[in-house]
């Protein structure tokens, strides 16, 4: 998924959703420039930050279909740090650890946030496996665990089309070969169908 610009997402929200954005924004920039000055003392604990509010609430303030973009833009907004991204991973919907997510390969350069994707990749959820599986994870993800993901979309439904990156990274893989020919041969023996999803990474995995 490709995020949405400013400029996009104005065009799509009505006149009230655009100043609730608006507003969400500016927060979230205050409390970047806030972290970035040097000596600025640290909010107190028990306070959440306004942006953080605007946030969660998203999904009620712009229209559940616009939900990812807002809150991903209020995520780079707010410079996001590791710590923040896990604690709204920890302490969020579904909706907002997707956000989450999605805002990865703009926020997080090193393979320190891992473990929410790991996290994601552990849940039935089919949401959150398709945003666990854009660039960050393609970037980072091991081989071994790259190659379980590929095969949690199998048995989920997810298509592959939603792992970003899948040619190159499938592409003379011999060890994901051995594993999609052993799925596909269950499935035979099981009188089930083979999706054509495994033929297909099967192919790539078979690539010299």
């Amino acid at each position: 998924m490709t995020p949405l610009t400013r400029t996009e997402l104005d065009g799509m929200l009505e006149g009230a959703a655009r100043a609730w954005l608006d507003d969400a924004l500016a927060e979230a920039a205050s409390h970047a420039a806030a972290r970035t000055t040097a000596g600025a003392p640290p909010s107190p604990p028990s306070r959440i930050p306004p942006w953080e509010v605007r946030f969660a609430a998203a999904g009620r303030c712009c229209s559940p279909e616009h939900a990812d973009a807002v809150r991903t833009l209020l995520l780079h907004e707010a410079r996001a740090d590791l710590e923040t991204l896990t604690r709204l991973y920890r302490q969020g919907a579904a909706a907002e650890r997707r956000a989450v997510l999605l805002s990865l390969p703009r926020l997080v350069d090193s393979s320190a946030a891992l473990p929410l994707v790991d996290d994601a990749l552990r849940t039935n959820d089919t949401r959150l496996l398709t945003a666990a599986l854009g660039p960050y994870a393609a970037a980072h993800l091991d081989p071994h665990s790259w190659r379980q993901a590929v095969l949690k979309c199998l048995f989920t439904g997810v298509p592959l089309d939603h792992v970003h990156q899948l040619a190159v990274r499938a592409r003379g893989d011999a060890e994901l070969a051995r594993m999609l020919t052993d799925y596909a041969a269950e499935r035979t023996a099981a009188g089930r169908p083979v999706p054509p999803d495994v033929h297909r990474a099967l192919a790539l995995a078979e690539e010299d």
